[in-house]
C-alpha cells in the first residue's frame, strides 16, 4: 500500500501518527524461512541475515516494514545502501533494524480487509521485539506536534494513516498519507542529453517521467547533486540501457533515450501548474522500487498565499481564489490546497461556529464543489433543507478535521459527519442529481436552484 503526498501536517482524532522512516521498506513472509522483497519485488534476505530471528520472532507472519540502519537516533541511508551492495558479506558493523507497521496476515488468514487498528492489535501480539525488529508505535489525533518533534530530530517527516483503513495493496490511497519537510519523489530516468563542457564525457541533465494512467509523462530535468563518482557510475549503467525509441512525446532537444527501467529520488522546490519539477535535485538511485509504481500522483501541488490582485495563485486551482482571500494560512490549520484525492468523493463536515450547521462538499473539476447545509442534509425522502452555495475548497479539505482560530473566517471545531464517494446522475448549472455512498448517507440526493431566496440558495432533498 502507498501513500499520497500532502504538505502540511494536521490533527485529527481519527488518524494515527507515525515516523516516516528513511530507509527500504520491504515485506517480510515467515514460514519456516524468511523472504524478504523489496518494492521492485527484489529478494533481500540475504543481504539482512541478522532478521532471520523473525523466524521465532513473528512465525506464520506477512509484515510490512522499513528496514533501517540507525546512527546516532537516526536513520543512515548511505550505511544501508553499502550493506544493499551485491556481494559484499556481512562483518556485523552498521546492523539493521525492520521497523514493522503494519501486518498483513497472520496463520494463513488474510488480514487486509481490517481496519488499522484491529490490524495493530493483532501485530502487538504476533510479534515480539528483539534488537533488530521493532514495531512502530504510532500517536494518535496529534499530527502537528509530532510532525514538529520528528523534524526538531532530524527525521524526515510523518506518516498519517486512517484508523479505519484497510490495506490496499498497490494502491496509493488518500488513506494513507506522507508529510515531510523536504519534499522529494521517485521519477523514471527516460534519458538523458549529452554532457557539454566539463560535463562532455557524461551527461548534462537526466530526463524524468512520472506515470498517469500507464503512460510516461515528462515532469522535468535535473541536472544538479551529482559527484564526479556518481556521473561515471550512471554513465556506466546507462550504457546497456540505450535505446532509439522515445520514451516521452513532445521533447524537442537532443536526448539519448534510455529504456524506463531505472529510478532516482529528486528533491524539488515545488511544482509548477504544468506539473513541472522547481528546482529539482538529484538524490540517488533508487535500485528498490520499480518504474511503473512511479505516479504522477507522488506530487504535492503547492499553494501560496500571497497574490496579486487579479491574478490566480501559482500552483493552486483558479476557482480557490475566494477561498484564499478569507483566510491567513499562517494562522488557520485549514488546507491550503494541496492533496489530489480520489475523484468523486464526498463530504458532510459538522461546523460548530457562531451557529452549528453542516458543509457538504462534492468533488468536481479538481475542487470540492460547497454548500453551507444549516439543518443539516435530509434523511427523509421529500424533506427539503435550504443549502447555501459557498466558495469552492481544496481537495484535501475533504479530510480536514480540527480547530479554526477566533478572528479567522468560519472559527469554530470541524469534524467529518459523514464521506464517501457518489455518482453523478445530473450537472447543471439549475440542478445537481447525485447517488451518494456513504457510510450514513447512502441515496439519491437532488440540489435545484432556490432563485428566489437568493442567487446562492439552493434546496436539498432526498428522492430515493
Amino acid at each position: 500500500m502507498l501513500a499520497r503526498s500532502t504538505l502540511a501536517p494536521f490533527n485529527g482524532d481519527d488518524w494515527l501518527f507515525e515516523i516516516k522512516w528513511d530507509g527500504v521498506r520491504a515485506i517480510a513472509t515467515v514460514e519456516t524461512t524468511l523472504t524478504l522483497r523489496s518494492r521492485n519485488d527484489k529478494e533481500l534476505s540475504g543481504q539482512f541475515p541478522e532478521l532471520a530471528e523473525l523466524i521465532t520472532l513473528a512465525p506464520g507472519t506477512v509484515l510490512d516494514g522499513e528496514i533501517v540502519v540507525m546512527s546516532g537516533g537516526r536513520p543512515d541511508m548511505e550505511a544501508l545502501l553499502s550493506r544493499l551492495q551485491a556481494g559484499i558479506p556481512f562483518s556485523g558493523k552498521t546492523p539493521v533494524t525492520y521497523i514493522v507497521f503494519d501486518i498483513l496476515e497472520k496463520g494463513g488468514k488474510d488480514l487486509t480487509a481490517l481496519p488499522l487498528l484491529e490490524r495493530r492489535e493483532i501485530l502487538k501480539t504476533a510479534v515480539r521485539e528483539s534488537p533488530h525488529v521493532v514495531i512502530s508505535k504510532p500517536v494518535t489525533g496529534r499530527g502537528v506536534d509530532y510532525y514538529q518533534a520528528a523534524v526538531a530530530q532530524g527525521l524526515e517527516g510523518i506518516m498519517a494513516k486512517q484508523k479505519e483503513s484497510r490495506y490496499e495493496p498497490g494502491a496509493r490511497s488518500g488513506a494513507w498519507l506522507k508529510i515531510k519537510e523536504n519534499k522529494s519523489c521517485d521519477c523514471v530516468i527516460a534519458g538523458y542529453t549529452p554532457g557539454r563542457g566539463g560535463r562532455s564525457p557524461a551527461f548534462g541533465a537526466l530526463l524524468l517521467g512520472l506515470y498517469d494512467n500507464g503512460k510516461l509523462i515528462p515532469v522535468g530535468k535535473v541536472g544538479t547533486g551529482f559527484s564526479d563518482q556518481i556521473l561515471l557510475e550512471l554513465m556506466t549503467t546507462f550504457a546497456p540501457l540505450a535505446t532509439d525509441v522515445p520514451q516521452m512525446k513532445d521533447i524537442r532537444e537532443n536526448v539519448v533515450w534510455l529504456k524506463p527501467v531505472l529510478v532516482c529520488e529528486v528533491a524539488y522546490m515545488n511544482v509548477t501548474r504544468e506539473q513541472k519539477l522547481r528546482a529539482p535535485r538529484f538524490l540517488r538511485l533508487r535500485n528498490d522500487k520499480k518504474a511503473i509504481t512511479c505516479t504522477i500522483d507522488q506530487l504535492a501541488t503547492e499553494g501560496h498565499t500571497a497574490m496579486n490582485e487579479g491574478t490566480p495563485l501559482k500552483g493552486v486551482h483558479p476557482n480557490l481564489r475566494s477561498y484564499h482571500e478569507k483566510r491567513n494560512f499562517s494562522v488557520t490549520s485549514e488546507p491550503e490546497g494541496a492533496l489530489d484525492m480520489k475523484k468523486s468523493t464526498f463530504v458532510i463536515q459538522e461546523h460548530h461556529s457562531h451557529k452549528l450547521h453542516y458543509d457538504l462538499r462534492l468533488e468536481r473539476e479538481g475542487v470540492l464543489k460547497s454548500w453551507a447545509v444549516p439543518k443539516g442534509v435530509p434523511d427523509i425522502v421529500g424533506e427539503k433543507h435550504l443549502a447555501i452555495e459557498v466558495e469552492d475548497h481544496p481537495l484535501e479539505y475533504g479530510t480536514f478535521e480540527g480547530e479554526i482560530p477566533k478572528g479567522e473566517y468560519g472559527a469554530g471545531t470541524v469534524t467529518i459527519w459523514d464521506s464517501g464517494t457518489y455518482d453523478t446522475k445530473h450537472w447543471d448549472a439549475e440542478k445537481i442529481e447525485i447517488m451518494l455512498h456513504g457510510s450514513r448517507l447512502n441515496g439519491l440526493y437532488v440540489l435545484v436552484k432556490f432563485k428566489r431566496a437568493g442567487k446562492n440558495n439552493w434546496l436539498l432533498f432526498r428522492t430515493a
